[in-house]
């Protein structure tokens, strides 16, 4: 792919644990919605906001990302936060990528819905957000998200800038963390996964139960 002279590039920060065809919808909506020249997953080593890190060794997810995007033009997967001190904080992993494509580029972070009550806690956010854009995602037949209490935290034009960048993607009914319980459950997940992801999980024996 040619990249214009000020590229929009996506990054799309999760534990991907497995990796399924959900987030692939999403990131191929946003890509195409966003009319972006790039998308980079990052598998995070340990979100700081949660107490446990992810079951899949990171290497073994950022393989399963790469099979999951294998023939994707645009697409692309970074171990930059794997090789980092956990936690991984968004901010280093921003500056990293500013650092990557340069002042002209215009980065875009997504952020699930769920995240937006929890962003005033995010890691020097204030700077953060000047150094990429936001884009807030919920699921259709959700409702839209609410960012009014925001505005006493990150002031007027920084939430009317969020509330321009919300995005709503495509309802499809798949999560991780379901994933592992059915795995562990012996439960069928055709459906909920790209083929070779789930051979990759086969092959080497992931989420056969739920402690790990």
């Amino acid at each position: 792919m040619t990249m214009c002279a000020s590229p929009i590039v996506i990054l799309f920060g999760g534990s991907f644990d497995p990796i399924h065809n959900g987030h692939l919808a999403v990131a191929r909506y946003a890509f195409e919605h966003l009319g972006a020249d790039r998308l980079v997953f990052i598998p995070a080593r340990r979100s700081p906001l949660k107490t446990r890190g992810p079951s899949a060794d990171g290497e073994l997810r950022l393989a399963m990302i790469r099979l999951a995007i294998a023939g994707q033009e645009g697409f692309s997967v970074s171990d930059c936060e794997l090789h980092r001190p956990e936690p991984s904080y968004t901010f280093d992993t921003i500056r990293h990528f500013r650092d990557q494509f340069g002042s002209a580029a215009q980065l875009i972070w997504l952020v699930g819905a769920d995240m937006i009550n929890d962003l005033d806690k995010w890691y020097r956010i204030e700077e953060l957000m000047e150094m990429c854009r936001l884009c807030v995602m919920y699921r259709g037949g959700v409702e839209r998200p609410r960012l009014e209490r925001l505005v006493g935290v990150f002031g007027d034009a920084r939430v009317r800038q969020l509330e321009a960048d919300i995005l709503q993607t495509p309802l499809v009914d798949a999560s991780s963390s379901d994933i592992r319980s059915r795995l562990a459950a012996g439960q069928p997940v055709d459906a909920l996964l790209p083929p070779q992801v789930l051979a990759c999980i086969r092959q080497n024996g992931l989420y056969r139960t739920l402690g790990s």
